[in-house]
């Protein structure tokens, strides 16, 4: 499927649209600011001065989640 590939080449529209979205829903819950996260990682794959592969994304968010369901860093 090179054409799912292709789109994830750098587009800056892309990029600063995603990272609106990112801004407009962070609020003070956790809930809010970890989907603002995500999306604000996501966006981090259409960023020209960025290298990362949806792999690395899903390795960046998972030990997130992870951290986050085991109470944060300092527990």
């Amino acid at each position: 499927m090179a054409g799912e590939t292709e789109s994830l080449g750098p587009d800056e529209k892309r990029m600063e649209t995603l990272r609106d979205i990112a801004d407009d829903i962070r609020g003070e819950s956790s809930e809010s600011k970890l989907v603002a996260a995500m999306l604000y990682r996501v966006s981090d794959l259409f960023d020209p001065d960025e290298e990362t592969t949806p792999r690395d994304i899903f390795i960046n968010m998972r030990t997130i989640i992870r951290t986050k369901d085991a109470g944060g860093k300092g527990k």
